[in-house]
């Protein structure tokens, strides 16, 4: 009920505010559950990816997210699971395999907003080959002008949101090479 809510709020609050191109959003598996692996350079990016995505999505996000009191209730609420970065986290993974038998999960494989592509965390490839679901791609472009890392104000622009499938990648068993063909398909929409 709260997740629909926001959604709703949100997909209102973005199409008042800027333009919204989304390419791709019919390509999401309707009755099971996948890693949604996007690119991640704007505190915006959950929220469009929540408001534009057909199904609902849970989403990792850092702990010191959850220090405010009243924040880290309604993340709760919204099904955001808290990650320690820089630990091992095994205990998190095994949550997010356990959301993964059920629920669509987003992860930023970069780990952290930024435009750099060439840092990014092996993580998505474990669950990958852990959970055995679709990994579906998505390219965010705008938000980072919109809402810049150090931004304190939101400007007006535009929002592209384009989704696709990542391809064939289960041949591959190394965690690292399978996030880096996630990424690598990110890059490229």
């Amino acid at each position: 009920m709260v997740y629909s809510l926001v959604k709703f709020l949100a997909a209102f609050f973005l199409k008042w505010l800027f333009k919204i191109e989304v390419k791709g959003k019919d390509i999401f598996p309707r009755n099971c559950p996948f890693i949604l692996a996007s690119n991640h350079s704007s505190y915006l990016d959950p929220l469009v990816l929540g408001s534009v995505c057909p199904r609902q999505l849970r989403f990792l996000a850092k702990e010191e997210l959850f220090k405010n009191k009243l924040f880290a209730l309604f993340m709760k609420a919204l099904g955001v699971i808290p990650i320690a970065r820089g630990k091992g986290n095994l205990g998190i993974m095994r949550r997010a395999l356990g959301i993964l038998k059920e629920k669509p999960l987003v992860i930023f494989p970069q780990g952290t907003r930024t435009l750099d592509y060439e840092k990014f965390k092996a993580g998505i490839g474990f669950l990958y080959k852990k959970s055995n679901v679709s990994i579906v791609a998505a390219k965010i472009y705008g938000t980072d002008e919109i809402l810049p890392p150090q931004a304190k104000f939101i400007r007006k622009g535009k929002i592209k949101v384009i989704f696709d499938t990542v391809g064939s990648i289960d041949e591959l068993d190394n965690y690292q090479e399978i996030a880096s063909k996630v990424i690598d398909k990110i890059k490229s929409l």
